[in-house]
C-alpha cells in the first residue's frame, strides 16, 4: 500500500531570498520545487500539499491599502483567499507538467479552503502576529480609530505593523472533498493554514481577521485523513538545538518526551522552528505508530526514506 503523506511547504518552496516578489518569479521557484515533488510520486508516493502564504498575504494586503483611496480595501480573510488561489494555480500548474514528464498521469487540484477557529481562541484577546506594511505612530493610531486594527511598535525596525491573532485550527471545512479527492488526485489545500472562519450559532461561517500557522493546519489535515508521515519542509535538513552557536547538535530523532523538553528550554524559537516541532508532536501523540519528520525541501524523498531529516516518534 502506498505511503500517504501531507507534506507542508515553507516559504523557501515558493520565494527565494533574492525575489523581487513578482507573480513570474514566484513561479520559477515554483517550478523547481515541484520537480521535488513529482519525484515523490513517482516513487509512489500519495500526497496532499499544504503552503505557506505570508509574503504572499502581505503583497496582497499592501496593494489593498496603496488603493484605498481608490476601491475598498479587501478584509484580511479574502487576501487570505486570493492568496490560495495564486499560489494554488502557480503549484497545480507546474506540478502537473513536472508529473507529465515524469510519466505520471495524476491530476493536480487546488483547493480554497477553509478552516474553523474558536472565536474565543486566546490570541484574539492578545494578537502577536505583524502583517502587512509599516506605519508611522500617526497612521498607525489613524487606522486603529477608523477600521479597529491593533498596532504594535516594531522598534528595531522603525515603524508600526498591524498584528493580529494567530488562533489553533479546529476544522478543516473542505475536508470531505479532500478526502474524495484522494488518492485519485493530489490536493493542493489549507493554503496559509486555510482561510480563518468561526461557526455561528445558526451554523453560518463568518470570516474573521487572523492567521493561521500552516504547519498546525498541515498537521491538523494529516490527521483528517489519517495520513502515514506529516513531512514538514524548511530551510533546513535537520533540527538544532544551541542553533547557530559552536555547540550546535543536529538532531536525527526526538521523542515526545525529549521535543517538550526542549521546547520548555525556548530551543527552538517561538515565531520559527518551534510551531513545526509543536506540530510533528501533536501528531504523532495522536498517532503513535505513525512519524513525522522535518528537514530541507532538497532532502525530500532521503528523508522520507530514513536517511536524514529529524524524525518525531512517540518514544
Amino acid at each position: 500500500m502506498a505511503e500517504k503523506v501531507v507534506i507542508a511547504l515553507g516559504g523557501n518552496a515558493l520565494q527565494s531570498k533574492e525575489s523581487d516578489g513578482t507573480a513570474a518569479s514566484q513561479l520559477e521557484v515554483v517550478k523547481s520545487t515541484v520537480e521535488i515533488l513529482a519525484d515523490l510520486s513517482a516513487a509512489g508516493y500519495e500526497m496532499a500539499v499544504v503552503h505557506g502564504n505570508g509574503p504572499q498575504v502581505g503583497r496582497i494586503l499592501l496593494s489593498s491599502e496603496t488603493a484605498k483611496d481608490v476601491v475598498p480595501p479587501m478584509p484580511l480573510e479574502v487576501c487570505g483567499s486570493m492568496s490560495q488561489g495564486y499560489i494554488g494555480y502557480h503549484i497545480q500548474q507546474a506540478f502537473g507538467h513536472e508529473l507529465a514528464k515524469h510519466g505520471v498521469d495524476v491530476p493536480v487540484v487546488a483547493l480554497v479552503t477553509q478552516t474553523i477557529v474558536d472565536g474565543a481562541d486566546p490570541s484574539f484577546a492578545h494578537p502577536t502576529k505583524p502583517i502587512g506594511p509599516f506605519y508611522d505612530e500617526a497612521e498607525a493610531k489613524q487606522l486603529e480609530a477608523e477600521r479597529g486594527y491593533v498596532m504594535q511598535e516594531d522598534k528595531a525596525r522603525g515603524g508600526w505593523r498591524r498584528v493580529v491573532a494567530s488562533p489553533k485550527p479546529q476544522k478543516i471545512v473542505e475536508i470531505e472533498a479532500v478526502k474524495l479527492l484522494w488518492p485519485e488526485a493530489i490536493v493542493v489545500c489549507v493554503g496559509g493554514g486555510g482561510i480563518p472562519v468561526i461557526q455561528n450559532p445558526d451554523g453560518s461561517l463568518e470570516g474573521v481577521a487572523a492567521v493561521i500557522d500552516k504547519d498546525f493546519g498541515a498537521e491538523l489535515l494529516a490527521e483528517d485523513v489519517a495520513a502515514d508521515t506529516l513531512l514538514i519542509l524548511t530551510e533546513v535538513e535537520k533540527v538544532a538545538v544551541n542553533f547557530g552557536t559552536p555547540d550546535q547538535v543536529n538532531l536525527d530523532h526526538l521523542s515526545l518526551e525529549e521535543a517538550a523538553r526542549y521546547c520548555a528550554e525556548g530551543q527552538f524559537g517561538s515565531g520559527s522552528m518551534q510551531p513545526k516541532v509543536e506540530a510533528c508532536m501533536k501528531f504523532v501523540r495522536a498517532n503513535p505508530a505513525k512519524r513525522a519528520i522535518i528537514t530541507s525541501l532538497a532532502k525530500a524523498k532521503e528523508a522520507l526514506e530514513g536517511k536524514t531529516g529529524t524524525h518525531f516518534t512517540y518514544a
